[in-house]
């Protein structure tokens, strides 16, 4: 199914965690300048990536709402006037690099607004209807017209304003919105040309469960299976059957690339409902989860808040930040574990995950990542009861830290854990 010619991912990817930043939203201001003194926060939390949705200028034409989406460009070469400057961009990840983050920009590569400037200048780089010749929408957004892969000068137009970005600014990689939408065989084509000029990240916007070809560009992908499955779970929780299957899924698609496990992102938190909607009492199980399974742990701007709010896409609708940050000790303990901890690195071989044998079935999820004699062992709690947990497996064994409270317990004598309703355990040996 796979090419022996697969792209090997950046050295950091493996131990790297993802933050979004929906700059618009994030500060009352929604510009570049006014996210910098959040940079320090961010570094103490632990994040180690940080992923910038669109910055590029708005389509005016047929645009929703009162600011338009950030997923219709109107020019792939330069900032929106809301966000900033080239130079403020340039200033960010400059900084961002001296703190040791690394920087990916989202990029929209299948479609543009209806008044992108190529729509003058390169008319033949879109769909066209072969009757009308009127550029064709996109399936469901009519802000937006789809781009003619099968035009040579279009792939290569595309490639060099990626360049432009890479050269720039000295971003670290890309997120590829709706990265299924475009033809495998461009993205077989742009990754080699961008990666001459600087080994890049590339997490693509696709299910490898739905889309398993994609694989072979990317370095990591979502996990829209797993979270839906998750939501669904939710409305009648009891029996994690079909959960287990899908993580067995994912975990038959081995280790040539990574997942993005995530609970929300701007779509989600948008469209669908925050995380306390879909999840509600799960949420920081689900976290912790995404945090220590074999993979990315991705997070959206304002969960440390935590953010209750669903946030407006294509209004100003700014996170209510109150200067208190709730959840920031309890992603700061995740973070700084799954990136310092070996047995956590994602997509890596020489890491083991074994499910853990307990008595309480199908009611709890409990498994161990191990590297050599590097261990760190996880219970989580799908019920709403509280559950005597026995462990019975051999595989555990000596004496574990819980990572939130520091308790050393020697769970190769007392066997025995009591666990609260959607509560959780992260030990590390």
């Amino acid at each position: 199914m796979y090419s022996s010619t697969r792209y090997k991912p950046v050295p950091w990817a493996n131990s790297t965690n993802i933050y979004e930043v929906n700059l618009r939203q994030y500060t009352q201001e929604g510009t570049i300048n006014a996210f910098l003194p959040h940079l320090p926060r961010l570094k103490d939390m632990g994040v180690q990536t940080l992923w910038f949705m669109p910055i590029t200028p708005i389509a005016q034409k047929n645009m929703k709402g009162t600011m338009g989406s950030y997923y219709a460009c109107s020019d792939f070469t330069d900032v929106a006037p809301e966000f900033g400057t080239m130079e403020d961009f340039r200033n960010l990840v400059a900084k961002a690099h001296e703190m040791g983050f690394k920087v990916i920009l989202d990029w929209v590569a299948n479609h543009t607004g209806w008044d992108h400037r190529w729509t003058w200048t390169n008319p033949e780089y879109f769909e066209q209807d072969p009757v009308t010749n009127a550029f064709v929408a996109a399936s469901g957004m009519d802000d937006i017209i789809e781009l003619n892969f099968k035009n040579p000068s279009l792939r290569a137009a595309m490639i060099d304003a990626m360049k432009w970005w890479v050269t720039g600014s000295d971003i670290d990689g890309f997120r590829c919105d709706l990265a299924f939408w475009v033809e495998l065989d461009f993205w077989k084509e742009a990754r080699p040309a961008l990666d001459a000029v600087k080994p890049l990240f590339w997490l693509g916007e696709f299910d490898e469960l739905e889309h398993p070809a994609y694989g072979e560009v990317f370095d990591a992908s979502y996990s829209w299976s797993w979270m839906h499955h998750a939501a669904e779970y939710m409305k009648a929780p009891g029996d994690t059957t079909d959960l287990m299957n899908i993580l067995k899924r994912y975990d038959d698609l081995g280790d040539h690339t990574m997942r993005a496990w995530f609970t929300t992102n701007h779509d989600e938190n948008s469209w669908n409902g925050t995380e306390f909607e879909k999840y509600g009492p799960l949420a920081p199980a689900l976290a912790v989860f995404s945090s220590t399974w074999n993979g990315i742990p991705l997070l959206y701007s304002g969960q440390e808040l935590p953010n209750t709010k669903r946030l407006a896409f294509f209004d100003k609708d700014p996170i209510e930040w109150n200067g208190t940050y709730q959840l920031h000790g309890f992603y700061q303990a995740l973070l700084r574990l799954h990136t310092e901890h070996p047995a956590l690195r994602g997509g890596d071989t020489s890491v083991r995950t074994i499910r853990v044998k307990t008595n309480a079935g199908k009611q709890i999820l409990a498994y161990l990542r191990r590297w050599r004699e590097k261990e760190v062992l996880v219970f989580l709690n799908f019920t709403a009861e509280t559950l005597s947990v026995e462990i019975n497996d051999n595989n555990v064994k000596g004496a574990y830290r819980n990572v939130f409270s520091n308790e050393q317990k020697d769970l190769g004598t007392i066997r025995d854990l009591i666990l609260v309703p959607f509560g959780y355990f992260v030990f590390e040996k």
